[in-house]
This record gives C-alpha cells, structure tokens and sequence, in this order.
C-alpha cells in the first residue's frame, strides 16, 4: 500500500478527505477538506456538544493533530491568527483548485464548495495522483457567474463585500443564508459534491454576523 493511500484511508476514517498535495521544502503538504461524513460526525463530538465558541476549528485541531501523531506529520492549519499559513497559495499549487469565473476557489471535487480545515506537513516526498484541468473550463454557461441576486461575485471586478452583505440582511437574503451561497450552489461540481444545507447555514451564520 503506497504512503498516500494510507494517508486517504486514515483521513477517510477521521470524517477528512484529501483534497490535494503540494511539494515544498523537501517534504510534502497534504491539504484536508470535510468529507461528505464531517457534518454528522461533527455533530456527535465532544467540540459540539460542549455548545462552546468555534466548534469547527476545535475538531479540526484535535482530529488533525491525531492524524499528525498517526502519520508521523505536523499538523498544519489555516485559522489561529497571525502569521497565516498560505492555504490559498498551496491549493492553487495542488493542481486540484483554482479561481473561478466567480472568483472564489473551485476544487475538481468539492466545487464552490471547497474548504481547507487543516493539513499535514510529512518531512520525505510523498508521491501524488495525477491532477487534472480546471472543470470551468468545460462548464457549459458558467452559472456560477450570473447566480448572485446582487451580482456581488466576478474573478474581473473582485468581490463586492458591501453588495453581498447587504443583500443577506434582506428577507431575499435568507435564501443564501439558510441553504448557503446560490452561486456556490449552482456549481454543477458542488452539486455532485453534496453538502447538508444545515452545514451551509452554519457557516453562514459565521461569515454574516
């Protein structure tokens, strides 16, 4: 069994998914994503029960560094202040994740619906899958473009911030805030992704206070 499936299985197991690999410094960053099993599981652990603040990065902690210990990693994260680990640019150099017409990261399995809740840093190279090309390149009309009620969202003109949050505080708004981003949503890849609309709305609650 090669060491990347391994690290597949045991993300599997923890309610993660691999969502990409990138090679740096001599070693190798596999970036973790929720898998279509992290909203119940999440519900069902200690971190949510408690009822204290940020229940998701405080699993994300503790089910990556267990992974880390597993593996023989460290475990990396893109939340906890100043300075930020760059997320962003490691997904990009994945292969698996790109900007969209939109502007928000597209994944070649997640979609819209992409999210990043850790990684893991291994000291030796790790072989990794073949990538493959951006799925906008093929998505027949782009909805994800012309989805936003305020058109608020473009990779060209950048996210209007004000647009969108003012939006939300309009009873239209509930729309995006109960099921998640439409434009998200349309994505024909976020779509076959799948994601509880109760988890959207979590984060909504989150990204919209």
């Amino acid at each position: 069994m090669t060491a990347y499936l391994v690290i597949t299985e045991a993300t599997a197991k923890a309610g993660m998914d691999v969502m990409g690999g990138v090679y740096e410094d001599g070693g190798t960053i596999i970036l973790l994503g929720p898998s279509a099993g992290f909203w119940p599981r999440l519900k069902e652990s200690p971190e949510w029960l408690d009822s204290a603040a940020d229940p998701v990065d405080r699993w994300s902690r503790r089910v990556v560094g267990n992974l880390a210990d597993m593996l023989g990693a460290e475990p990396l994260f893109p939340f906890g202040g100043a300075p930020y680990l760059p997320f962003l640019r490691w997904a990009i150099a994945s292969g698996r994740a790109w900007q969209s017409p939109a502007g928000m990261l597209v994944h070649d399995v997640a979609g819209l619906m992409v999210s990043y809740r850790g990684a893991l840093r291994f000291s030796q190279n790790i072989e990794l899958p073949p990538t493959s090309a951006s799925p906008c390149t093929t998505c027949v009309g782009q909805p994800c473009v012309t989805a936003c009620p305020v058109d608020a969202l473009s990779a060209a003109r950048g996210y209007d911030v004000a647009a969108c949050h003012g939006f939300l505080d309009t009873p239209p708004g509930d729309d995006c805030l109960s099921q998640g981003c439409k434009a998200r949503r349309v994505c024909p890849v976020s779509q076959a992704f799948g994601r509880d609309p109760e988890q959207s709305a979590f984060h909504m609650s989150y990204f919209h206070r």
